[in-house]
C-alpha cells in the first residue's frame, strides 16, 4: 500500500515582535516596623563545685543532698519536684506543697 503525503501547508510569515523595555516598577515605601528590643540577658549561673557547697561561719554546708545508695561525694540533681542521682539513677521525690485531694 502506498500512502500519499500531503504537501506542507503554507503559513504566513511570522511577525517579529519588538520588546519594549518596561519601565522600572515603582516600589512604594512601606512604613518601617519597630524592631522588638532585645531581651535582657540572664545572669549566668555558677558552674562546678561552687553550686554544691556554701561557707557560713567557718562551716561547710552542702546545698544538695547526697545519694543514699552511692554515699557521700555523689550529689543528687535538683529537678524541681524530685532529686535524682546521676550515678545510679536513684530518685527521691520532694514533698508536695499545698496538695489538695
Amino acid at each position: 500500500m502506498s500512502k500519499k503525503t500531503e504537501p506542507p501547508k503554507k503559513t504566513e510569515p511570522s511577525k517579529k515582535i519588538e520588546k519594549v523595555p518596561a519601565e522600572p516598577a515603582k516600589v512604594e515605601a512601606k512604613p518601617e516596623k519597630e524592631k522588638p528590643s532585645k531581651p535582657e540577658r540572664k545572669k549566668k549561673e555558677e558552674k562546678g563545685i561552687f553550686k554544691l557547697y556554701k561557707l557560713e561561719q567557718n562551716r561547710v554546708l552542702r546545698l544538695r543532698p547526697t545519694c543514699e545508695r552511692c554515699g557521700t561525694g555523689y550529689f543528687m540533681a535538683d529537678h524541681g519536684n524530685r532529686f535524682t542521682c546521676g550515678h545510679c539513677g536513684f530518685t527521691r521525690y520532694k514533698p508536695a506543697e499545698n496538695a489538695h485531694v
